[in-house]
């Protein structure tokens, strides 16, 4: 069973979870953004959100995709398949026992690559900003993985 009090003396595990709160804020900001940009440039992706533009007919018009809200959308599903992995690996490693400067050099990266990745995306910045941002995130998160598997190889 795990000790809650324990767990809350954990430096590296508290690390974790302030800066994966700021993370997931973030992600889940980027809910609000779409549906703001949906609202404002009256473009929805269901035949029944159509109704938020207009009253009949006159509403299919704004059944339809916009470049604005696509680049959101896909800032926003960029941060899933990112995130979620973060989220799980590096729950484990904060739990590992790891040196905690090194985790937190870690968490900071992620959370920085991730905030500059969106940035990148939403401005657009010219490339390789958002690529190099990418690989940075996945980097850390490669990282990770490896030094939990290293300091705990069970197989």
């Amino acid at each position: 069973m795990v000790d809650l009090t324990q767990l809350m003396e954990n430096e590296a595990f508290m690390a974790f979870a302030s800066y994966t709160t700021i993370v997931l804020s973030k992600m889940m900001f980027m809910s609000i953004a779409t549906s703001f940009y949906r609202l404002t440039r009256k473009v929805f992706a269901n035949p029944e959100d159509c109704s938020y533009g207009g009253k009949g007919e006159n509403a299919k018009k704004y059944l339809r995709t916009d470049d604005k809200v696509e680049r959101v959308r896909r800032a926003h599903l960029n941060d899933l398949e990112n995130i979620v992995p973060y989220f799980g690996i590096g729950l484990l490693y904060s739990l590992s026992d790891p040196d905690l400067s090194t985790a937190i050099l870690h968490f900071r990266l992620f959370l920085g690559a991730r905030i500059y990745h969106t940035v990148a995306y939403l401005l657009p910045l010219p490339q390789p900003n958002r690529v190099l941002a990418f690989l940075v995130g996945y980097g850390v998160t490669l990282s990770m993985a490896f030094r939990l598997l290293k300091s705990r190889l069970y197989l």
